[in-house]
């Protein structure tokens, strides 16, 4: 898929949750954190209740040195998932908090 096109479809103004979100995770997929984490925190802005970017917001934000972000947009999809009902989504997230959790030192805030 081409970023291009889908940053072209926001410029014209068909900006979504959704759009952002595919745009967040092909950014991560390229190593671009940076950008994944602008469109990523711009998708749960527009969908606060969209389990999926904040699985991938907390992966961003991890990416760029934030652990202390990961683990709260973690813990917020969490509780999205949960909520939805959307269980495995929950359970991943769950999972990837509790490895950056174990991989802190013990003085880490």
């Amino acid at each position: 898929m081409n970023p291009a096109a889908l940053e072209a479809m926001i410029a014209r103004g068909q900006d979504g949750a959704l759009l952002r979100t595919t745009l967040g995770k092909l950014y991560l997929d390229t190593g671009d954190a940076a950008r994944a984490h602008a469109h990523l925190e711009r998708a749960v802005g527009l969908d606060a209740q969209y389990s999926a970017a904040w699985k991938l917001l907390g992966h961003a934000r991890a990416a760029l040195g934030d652990p202390a972000g990961a683990l709260a947009a973690w813990t917020q999809g969490i509780a999205v998932a949960e909520a939805r009902g959307d269980l495995q989504a929950a359970k991943e997230m769950a999972v990837f908090h509790r490895r950056l959790l174990r991989s802190l030192p013990p003085d880490a805030p």
